[in-house]
């Protein structure tokens, strides 16, 4: 494995490029505090450079929370500030650097306040359930309780949330008011709807639906238990949050 120095000590890292693009971005974007060992930590395991935006927002940050807090992105972690966990922490990397040791399904990147979960593919997609190519984003559809490719990298993933196409993205997921409802919640929380987002009744009306906050793993936990149950398939590993 690449020690912490060759990972870190690179010619061309990507954070100067990616703070001109949270500044440039129509998308508020709050950067949290890093915390240093832990973001090492991260590098480590994953054996990425800080030229690499992964690697760069785990050395550098302790997380991304975009667009009023709709969307949160893990980074190096910021959970003593009442921020996020770390990439560490929310896929279970072993405690010590181990080579030997990968994500069993995926690595869990980012999720939004539905329960909405964003994960990079690992090198057999097709085993672990997942649709897309190994190293291609993927997305855990709170409203269809499946899995969809998105068709693109990390680094594309980054650059497409900062786009200004997440309105595109989540229509008919946000109802009136979502703004308020996403700003007031801590980073642990998310927003549980009732009736739940994959029925036809919240299809129908999500207007009329009832959302209040509560522990995303609470959210995560239900959802994966409805996908195991009712189908369409077990979903795997969502994240430790």
């Amino acid at each position: 494995m690449r020690e912490i120095d060759e990972l870190t000590q690179v010619d061309d890292p990507a954070w100067p490029e990616l703070q001109e693009a949270f500044t440039g971005s129509g998308v508020s974007v709050r950067v949290l505090a890093p915390e240093p060992e832990e973001g090492r930590r991260c590098l480590v395991q994953l054996q990425v450079t800080a030229r690499s935006t992964l690697g760069a927002l785990a050395l550098n940050c302790g997380g991304l929370v975009l667009d009023g807090g709709w969307v949160r992105v893990f980074g190096g972690g910021s959970p003593a500030h009442g921020g996020l966990p770390s990439l560490a922490r929310v896929n279970r990397f072993p405690a010590v650097a181990d080579p030997a040791w990968h994500p069993a399904t995926g690595l869990v990147v980012g999720q939004d306040v539905l329960g909405g979960v964003f994960a990079l593919n690992g090198h057999d997609p097709a085993a672990a359930g997942r649709p897309g190519d190994p190293g291609q984003m993927t997305y855990f559809a709170p409203d269809t309780l499946a899995w969809e490719a998105m068709d693109m990298g990390h680094s594309g993933w980054v650059a497409w949330l900062l786009s200004g196409r997440l309105d595109t993205f989540y229509d008919g997921l946000r109802p009136p008011g979502w703004r308020e409802e996403a700003a007031a919640l801590s980073l642990s929380e998310g927003i549980s709807v009732f009736p739940f987002l994959w029925t036809e009744e919240a299809h129908a009306d999500l207007a009329a639906t009832s959302r209040r906050a509560v522990p995303m793993r609470e959210i995560l936990g239900v959802a994966a238990d409805f996908a195991r149950g009712m189908g369409p398939a077990d979903p795997g590993f969502l994240g430790e949050v």
